[in-house]
Protein backbone atom coordinates (compact mmCIF):
# COMPACT_ATOMS: atom_id res chain seq x y z
CA UNK A 1 0.00 0.00 0.00
CA UNK A 2 1.11 3.22 -0.78
CA UNK A 3 0.09 6.67 0.10
CA UNK A 4 -1.32 8.28 -3.06
CA UNK A 5 -2.56 11.68 -1.93
CA UNK A 6 -3.42 14.52 0.99
CA UNK A 7 -6.93 15.90 0.32
CA UNK A 8 -7.64 18.73 1.75
CA UNK A 9 -11.21 20.25 1.91
CA UNK A 10 -12.13 23.72 1.04
CA UNK A 11 -14.91 26.46 -0.22
CA UNK A 12 -12.37 27.81 -2.68
CA UNK A 13 -9.76 24.96 -3.75
CA UNK A 14 -9.09 27.43 -6.39
CA UNK A 15 -7.59 29.91 -3.99
CA UNK A 16 -6.39 26.96 -1.68
CA UNK A 17 -4.33 25.26 -4.72
CA UNK A 18 -2.70 28.39 -6.55
CA UNK A 19 -1.58 28.91 -2.53
CA UNK A 20 -0.01 25.43 -2.74
CA UNK A 21 1.59 25.32 -5.92
CA UNK A 22 3.00 28.82 -5.34
CA UNK A 23 4.45 27.89 -2.04
CA UNK A 24 5.77 24.29 -3.10
CA UNK A 25 6.69 25.80 -6.91
CA UNK A 26 4.42 23.08 -8.12
CA UNK A 27 1.76 22.24 -11.06
CA UNK A 28 -1.98 22.47 -11.07
CA UNK A 29 -4.08 19.81 -12.68
CA UNK A 30 -7.63 20.14 -13.23
CA UNK A 31 -9.93 17.55 -12.87
CA UNK A 32 -13.94 17.27 -13.37
CA UNK A 33 -15.94 13.93 -11.96
CA UNK A 34 -19.45 13.39 -11.79
CA UNK A 35 -19.54 17.69 -12.33
CA UNK A 36 -17.28 17.85 -9.41
CA UNK A 37 -14.35 19.91 -9.68
CA UNK A 38 -11.06 18.60 -8.03
CA UNK A 39 -7.44 20.14 -7.94
CA UNK A 40 -4.30 18.26 -7.92
CA UNK A 41 -1.08 20.21 -7.48
CA UNK A 42 1.86 17.53 -7.78
CA UNK A 43 5.76 18.10 -8.02
CA UNK A 44 6.82 17.77 -11.47
CA UNK A 45 8.92 14.80 -11.14
CA UNK A 46 5.85 13.08 -9.22
CA UNK A 47 9.02 12.07 -6.69
CA UNK A 48 6.23 13.76 -3.82
CA UNK A 49 3.08 13.02 -2.85
CA UNK A 50 0.73 15.41 -4.12
CA UNK A 51 -2.00 17.04 -2.59
CA UNK A 52 -5.94 16.78 -3.91
CA UNK A 53 -8.16 20.13 -3.39
CA UNK A 54 -12.02 18.81 -2.71
CA UNK A 55 -14.95 21.56 -3.04
CA UNK A 56 -16.93 21.50 -0.13
CA UNK A 57 -19.60 24.72 0.23
CA UNK A 58 -20.22 23.64 3.85
CA UNK A 59 -16.44 23.53 4.83
CA UNK A 60 -15.37 25.32 8.08
CA UNK A 61 -12.24 26.95 8.88
CA UNK A 62 -10.52 25.23 11.99
CA UNK A 63 -9.43 27.50 14.74
CA UNK A 64 -5.75 27.17 15.85
CA UNK A 65 -5.76 26.64 18.77
CA UNK A 66 -8.34 24.16 18.76
CA UNK A 67 -11.48 24.33 21.71
CA UNK A 68 -14.37 22.32 22.51
CA UNK A 69 -16.50 24.45 20.77
CA UNK A 70 -15.01 25.61 17.14
CA UNK A 71 -14.40 23.50 14.23
CA UNK A 72 -10.74 21.59 14.92
CA UNK A 73 -8.26 20.46 12.62
CA UNK A 74 -8.29 16.83 10.95
CA UNK A 75 -4.44 17.14 10.30
CA UNK A 76 -2.11 19.34 9.73
CA UNK A 77 1.15 19.39 7.11
CA UNK A 78 4.73 19.73 8.37
CA UNK A 79 7.12 21.12 5.70
CA UNK A 80 10.39 20.79 6.60
CA UNK A 81 13.67 23.37 5.63
CA UNK A 82 17.01 24.16 5.78
CA UNK A 83 17.61 25.73 9.15
CA UNK A 84 19.44 28.19 6.94
CA UNK A 85 16.66 29.25 4.77
CA UNK A 86 14.40 29.04 7.82
CA UNK A 87 13.18 33.26 8.03
CA UNK A 88 12.99 32.87 4.61
CA UNK A 89 10.76 30.48 3.66
CA UNK A 90 8.58 32.05 6.52
CA UNK A 91 8.62 34.94 4.43
CA UNK A 92 8.27 33.50 1.14
CA UNK A 93 5.01 31.44 2.74
CA UNK A 94 3.43 34.76 3.76
CA UNK A 95 4.03 36.23 0.61
CA UNK A 96 1.86 33.27 -0.93
CA UNK A 97 -0.69 33.95 1.23
CA UNK A 98 -0.24 32.05 4.57
CA UNK A 99 -0.72 34.06 7.67
CA UNK A 100 1.45 33.42 10.96
CA UNK A 101 -1.13 31.61 13.73
CA UNK A 102 -1.21 33.19 16.72
CA UNK A 103 -0.75 30.84 19.03
CA UNK A 104 2.95 29.36 18.61
CA UNK A 105 3.64 26.29 20.21
CA UNK A 106 7.24 26.04 20.30
CA UNK A 107 10.21 28.21 19.17
CA UNK A 108 12.02 25.99 17.06
CA UNK A 109 9.47 26.24 14.30
CA UNK A 110 6.39 28.17 13.12
CA UNK A 111 2.54 27.40 13.02
CA UNK A 112 1.26 29.06 10.29
CA UNK A 113 -2.40 29.16 8.31
CA UNK A 114 -3.07 28.59 4.47
CA UNK A 115 -5.88 30.71 2.70
CA UNK A 116 -8.71 27.90 3.88
CA UNK A 117 -7.56 28.30 7.72
CA UNK A 118 -5.85 24.80 7.43
CA UNK A 119 -2.93 25.09 9.27
CA UNK A 120 0.52 23.76 8.42
CA UNK A 121 4.12 23.85 10.52
CA UNK A 122 7.53 25.16 8.64
CA UNK A 123 10.36 23.52 10.70
CA UNK A 124 13.83 24.23 10.37
CA UNK A 125 16.48 20.78 10.18
CA UNK A 126 20.33 20.64 9.35
CA UNK A 127 21.62 21.06 6.07
CA UNK A 128 22.96 17.52 6.35
CA UNK A 129 20.01 16.43 7.56
CA UNK A 130 17.57 17.97 5.26
CA UNK A 131 20.50 16.93 2.16
CA UNK A 132 20.64 13.17 3.13
CA UNK A 133 16.96 13.54 3.05
CA UNK A 134 16.29 14.97 -0.02
CA UNK A 135 19.42 14.98 -1.87
CA UNK A 136 19.04 18.37 -2.77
Amino acid sequence: MRLGAIVLDSDNIDALSDFYAKLLGWKMNVQMHDGEKWITVIKDDFSETPLVFQENPDYRKPVWSPTKTEQQQMVHLDFYVKAAEFESKIAYAIECGATMAENQLSSDWKVMLDVSGHPFCIIPIPKEVYEQRYGV
